[in-house]
């Protein structure tokens, strides 16, 4: 079994089409497919369905998918510790966060990284965290902030805790306070229209969780939106959302932030990896300045 063949299989898989898979792996078209049928030989088994131009996975080709993964992303991981020879001046990082860690936490840090080492690349992935635990698993990502507590199917990551923030509810100035301008808690949420994130953001199951706990559930009047969309959102009027304290004084035009009395809502975001491989050493440095900060 070949490292490029493994390659191959992985483009096809991802592209359900041979052509496209070619061309994105920089091939000939019919060498890639010869090199998809010695796959085959040698492993005994089919690993795609070609009926009728259709190109699925077959059993065998689904097993394989995540092994073959896995082995690429490592054969990178072992690429890049090659590269990153004199002293970090060449390299990547490839780092995950939530949207509100973007926006309140990174700048600062990622300033006085490339600071440090301006010829290391930074790439940035904003997601939710069960994505991010998802992308980290895969091995595109070497890094990443996400909320705890991680999800029951969560793979084996190395966590450390970085801060826990708490959770407040923004709404439109233009629009009376929510709760009539008193105290509010979470049950008083009942009565209000929210706006929500998208499926795979902590948020969204921090809120909805802490509202049913209270025996109601949420109204949303928009729901599917990522952290600058929920804020404008709001900021029309059209719901309040519960968002992290150190995303409002970036949004403050046109919005109010009203803690929460009673028991507050708090998350903890901790900095992750996968456990079975050590991140690159520009990665262990990024790591480095994060803890320190």
């Amino acid at each position: 079994m070949q490292f490029q063949q493994l390659l191959y299989f992985v483009a096809v898989a991802e592209t359900r089409h041979f052509t496209r898979a070619a061309e994105r792996v920089h091939v000939a078209q019919p060498s890639l497919s010869q090199q998809i049928k010695a796959l085959e030989r040698e492993l005994g088994a089919e690993l795609f369905s070609r009926a009728r131009g259709n190109i699925a996975l077959t059993d065998a080709g689904e097993a394989l998918l995540p092994l073959a993964r896995r082995i690429l992303a490592d054969a990178e991981t072992a690429r890049l510790e090659v590269q990153e020879l004199a002293q970090l001046r060449r390299g990547r990082v490839r780092l995950g966060a939530t949207p509100s860690v973007c926006t309140g936490l990174l700048p600062e840090v990622l300033r006085v990284f490339h600071a440090a080492h301006p010829g290391i690349e930074l790439l940035i992935e904003e997601s939710g965290s069960l994505d991010l635990v998802r992308e980290l698993a895969r091995g595109a990502l070497d890094l990443a902030l996400i909320a705890l507590p991680l999800p029951p199917s969560a793979p084996a990551l190395d966590t450390v805790e970085l801060l826990t923030e708490d959770l407040v509810v923004v709404s439109s100035e233009r629009l009376p306070p929510p709760g009539g301008g008193g105290p509010l808690t979470v049950s008083a949420l009942r009565h209000e229209p929210m706006v929500m994130f998208r499926h795979g953001y902590d948020l969204r199951d921090l809120t909805v969780a802490a509202c049913r706990a209270e025996g109601f559930e949420p109204v949303f009047t928009v729901e599917g939106g990522e952290m600058d969309a929920v804020l404008g959102f709001v900021r029309a009027g059209l719901g309040v959302a519960v968002v992290p304290a150190m995303v409002t004084g970036n949004a403050a035009p046109g919005l109010r932030s009203t803690p929460l009395e009673g028991a507050p809502l708090r998350r903890t975001i901790a900095l992750a990896h996968r456990t079975d491989v050590a991140p690159p050493r520009a990665a262990r440095e990024l790591k480095r300045i994060l803890l320190q900060r």
